[in-house]
């Protein structure tokens, strides 16, 4: 679905995130066919490139930028990104600008509990078009909407617990998910939570049919 919902969408000159599912060649190429740029997380599902990122930062010495968070909800974040233009003509991937490298460090202050999380990537556009901020604040932006979906899919589906693992049916129960909340957060009107909603709808099969244009009765603004 990826290449169909761009192809909708006016992107040129724009930063096209994803995560590392969507981390694929044919996907890079489309994006800069569209003259956009893509910034894409890189994970196991391309072992090769993330060997590649991981061994080139191996020996990092100072971060190329680093962002201290306010302390909200009884936690610091540390924020550093190193950054490298050096593999760009090495790697196996089409129009890599630079790759990245971001630590996330979390300061629990109740408990005084520390996290660290690190995570790879690759842009397609160079440090001339892209600094090492530049980078880290479209990464965040990024992960500001995954975690919310994230959040809000595990609050209501106990997704982290589901049993569901064989073949691809975890990724398609996750993307049926991801689909409902996306079409709840549309209906809802910032008074009612997502829970909420799924709670009315249970006790109303035809809204949702409605909400789904699939009834004679069906509109853009429905609320009941």
């Amino acid at each position: 679905m990826f290449i169909p919902l761009l192809d909708g969408l006016a992107i040129q000159g724009k930063d096209i995130t994803a995560d590392a599912l969507l981390t694929q060649r044919k996907l890079a190429a489309y994006v800069l066919e569209r003259n956009a740029h893509y910034h894409f997380t890189v994970k196991a599902n391309q072992p090769t490139l993330q060997a590649d990122i991981a061994l080139a930062f191996q020996h990092r010495q100072a971060p190329d930028h680093v962002e201290v968070s306010p302390p909200d909800h009884g936690r610091i974040e540390t924020r550093r990104i190193w950054c490298s233009s050096a593999l760009n003509a090495y790697l196996d991937f089409p129009h890599v600008g630079q790759v990245f490298l971001i630590e996330r460090e979390v300061l629990h202050k109740k408990s005084n509990k520390r996290t660290l999380e690190i995570a790879l990537g690759v842009t397609s556009r160079p440090p001339g078009q892209a600094s090492p901020k530049r980078i880290l604040e479209v990464n965040r932006g990024h992960w500001t909407i995954e975690n919310r979906c994230h959040y809000v899919i595990d609050w209501n589906y106990d997704e982290d617990r589901s049993r569901i693992s064989k073949g691809y049916g975890p990724e398609n129960i996750s993307r049926l998910r991801r689909f409902t909340v996306g079409i709840l957060h549309h209906f809802c009107d910032g008074n009612t939570s997502i829970a909420q909603k799924m709670s009315h709808l249970n006790r109303n099969i035809r809204l949702v049919f409605d909400y789904l244009r699939m009834t004679n009765n069906s509109t853009g603004h429905a609320s009941s």
